[in-house]
């Protein structure tokens, strides 16, 4: 091309590869997939500059807002390289509202960030369709979002998410784990898989031992291998928030990133210390699988995955039956794993020989 061409060619956003009208063909398919979430306070209309949330309208006279965002990290390579976009929307709502009830706080509203290089709406369409199934099962309203054409950011086929989800709790009626006493009973919400942390080490052993996602898992069948370790994270909100909400739980730890022996201690107060015991459940066989993959000891097990126990409650003693009862028939997998004893602000995970594949009893501790 001449210099006269060039400077007589007339440049477009287009032309530069992002494309204005796919961003607004995205917004018209998504509409109603926003508007499905929609909930007391909000209306979850697309396409302003900001979404208006009611506090009022929901309900609340008093409310402190919380709020929490986080993204899937590298599952998303995952989803990416085998075609698995349906659910990893579900995920990240899961990592945000998660955190919330955690907290005492009922999800309201959820904002998506979806970035890529170049916008394929059929992708970009069925990853946000789980961010709204996600949203409905946590029975918040998704108001808004932003959608990012960034060529030369992103490889070909590559996305990113990022999500924000903001809830509220009437003043006082928090969740901060400070009437958490040595006594107190833990119970262990069942996991729904890898949920989303630790896919840097899956990933790794996928690659170095060659593993086939395409055929049937060793430890199941009837599951493909790259479905077991894409299930979506489980969403613990709808079980918890009425029981949040009589007070009959005490603290909450979401089990995400540094496992149980590092998230428990989040929530405790000083001089309480989490005693879990792995005997208490069966190690689901997805982590016994990635655990025999990567001869992985089992307290880097228990530092790196939700080793099956996706939430942790702490209740008194006289609760505990009745609250395992009640998530159970709300259709949770509830087990006693554990109590809070006198000591330093910690936790140590131990087990017997022959628990987590050990050669001889072991334990994990971490002080927080």
């Amino acid at each position: 091309m001449s210099d006269d061409t060039r400077r007589n060619n007339s440049y477009t956003y287009a032309g530069s590869g992002v494309s204005i009208d796919a961003g607004n063909a995205l917004v018209r398919a998504i509409a109603p997939l926003a508007k499905a979430t929609a909930r007391p306070g909000a209306t979850s209309e697309l396409g302003g500059f900001g979404g208006f949330f009611d506090p009022k309208a929901a309900g609340y006279s008093d409310p402190l807002l919380v709020a929490a965002n986080d993204g899937v990290g590298t599952k998303l390579k995952l989803a990416i390289e085998h075609d698995r976009h349906d659910t990893v929307g579900i995920d990240l709502v899961a990592m945000c509202v998660n955190d919330l009830i955690v907290q005492g706080a009922e999800p309201l509203f959820f904002l998506d960030y979806f970035a890529t290089g170049k916008l394929e709406n059929g992708i970009a369409e069925r990853v946000i369709a789980g961010i709204a199934e996600g949203c409905k099962q946590a029975g918040c309203a998704l108001i808004g979002g932003e959608t990012a054409e960034m060529p030369g950011m992103y490889q070909a086929g590559d996305y990113d998410l990022a999500g924000f989800c903001v809830g509220a709790v009437e003043r006082g009626e928090q969740v901060t784990g400070d009437k958490v006493a040595p006594g107190h009973v833990l119970l262990g919400l069942a996991s729904s898989g890898v949920h989303s942390n630790g896919y840097s080490l899956v990933r790794r052993l996928a690659a170095d031992k060659g593993w086939r996602m395409d055929r049937p898992a060793l430890f199941d069948p009837e599951t493909l291998l790259v479905d077991a370790l894409s299930a979506p994270t489980r969403i613990y909100v709808k079980a918890l928030l009425p029981l949040v909400r009589a007070g009959r739980i005490d603290a909450l730890a979401h089990i995400t990133g540094g496992g149980l022996l590092e998230n428990i201690p989040r929530v405790l107060p000083d001089g309480a210390h989490a005693v879990i015991d792995a005997d208490a459940w069966a190690q689901p066989g997805l982590m016994a699988f990635l655990q025999a993959q990567g001869a992985i000891e089992p307290a880097e097990m228990a530092r790196t995955f939700n080793c099956g126990v996706g939430m942790v409650l702490a209740v008194t003693p006289d609760l505990a039956r009745e609250v395992a009862a009640e998530l159970e028939a709300e259709g949770e997998g509830v087990t006693r794993i554990g109590e809070v004893i006198a000591g330093p602000r910690g936790c140590t995970v131990r087990g017997s020989a022959g628990t987590w594949s050990a050669r001889e009893a072991w334990e994990a501790r971490h002080l927080a």
